[in-house]
């Protein structure tokens, strides 16, 4: 019925019409990309190839049971592949990875932003999961004049 391009032309957004019952639904397709960026893991002598579905498992399983969508999940991840390609060429360090998928998570869901930092982070005890949460229960939200990274609108 219609296309047109998305995510920055990155993608092709197609809405189609099922020839059996008429019922109307949204496709996006995307070429797929082989990215030649390795990970470099935390012990610095690791390193395995660049897998955006570990990103978006990872999202998963904090959001589990949480009003986070699909598409949102999506997005970050998104962001998430943008800021490396953005900042690395060839080797990226996890942590880049850990640390963008992190402050992406805290603005959508203070929730599942916890629950991942809980397993990223390897906390040692309650502890350390009680201050990460109390720092983000003490953190300001941005008010209605501030845009945060998944803001679209424009003014």
């Amino acid at each position: 019925m219609d296309s047109r391009s998305s995510e920055g032309g990155r993608a092709v957004r197609r809405r189609r019409q099922c020839e059996a019952c008429g019922k109307r639904y949204t496709t996006y397709e995307r070429p797929e990309e082989v990215l030649r960026i390795t990970v470099v893991k935390k012990d610095g002598t690791t390193r395995e190839p660049y897998d955006r579905q570990k990103i978006i498992i990872g999202l998963q399983k904090a959001c589990y049971k949480r009003p986070v969508s699909h598409e949102r999940i999506r997005q970050i991840a998104d962001s998430v592949e943008e800021a490396v390609l953005q900042n690395y060429d060839r080797d990226v360090p996890s942590w880049f990875i850990g640390d963008m998928v992190m402050m992406r998570l805290r603005e959508v869901d203070k929730i599942a932003y916890v629950r991942f930092a809980s397993v990223y982070r390897e906390f040692a005890d309650v502890g350390q999961l009680i201050d990460q949460a109390q720092e983000v229960k003490d953190a300001p939200t941005p008010g209605p004049d501030q845009k945060g990274l998944f803001d679209t609108d424009t003014e």
